[in-house]
């Protein structure tokens, strides 16, 4: 006796080698290097710039989630999930260049003047 539900009826299809002669190879990235891990961990350390709500729409964003999911999940709109991003990345730009970023200034002219 089996519980009702979804099941499949089609056969389970294992490839042979002869099946995937034709096809295209999938290409894989390379594995990163020395150099490439220290410059990861060092972007990392930009972060900490930045309030914990921007940092995690930026962190959504940099592993390419669309906007969409993003805006359910931190509960904004499209217009402001894309005004923090822009900021966000703005106040890196201040920072890399030495500079403060003025708190006496908005958001608008923060981005402006970074871009």
């Amino acid at each position: 006796m089996k519980p009702q539900g979804y099941f499949n009826a089609w056969p389970e299809y294992f490839h042979t080698f002869a099946d995937q002669v034709g096809q295209e190879p999938r290409m894989r990235r390379p594995k990163p290097g020395p150099r490439d891990i220290t410059q990861a961990e060092d972007t990392l350390l930009w972060l900490r710039w930045l309030d914990p709500a921007d940092v995690r729409l930026l962190w959504l964003r940099a592993n390419r989630k669309p906007w969409k999911p993003i805006c359910w999940e931190l509960g904004i709109s499209r217009a402001t999930a894309n005004r923090r991003w822009q900021y966000g990345i703005a106040v890196i730009v201040w920072r890399l260049n030495g500079k403060r970023v003025p708190s006496r200034r908005s958001i608008d002219y923060i981005v402006r003047v970074a871009g």
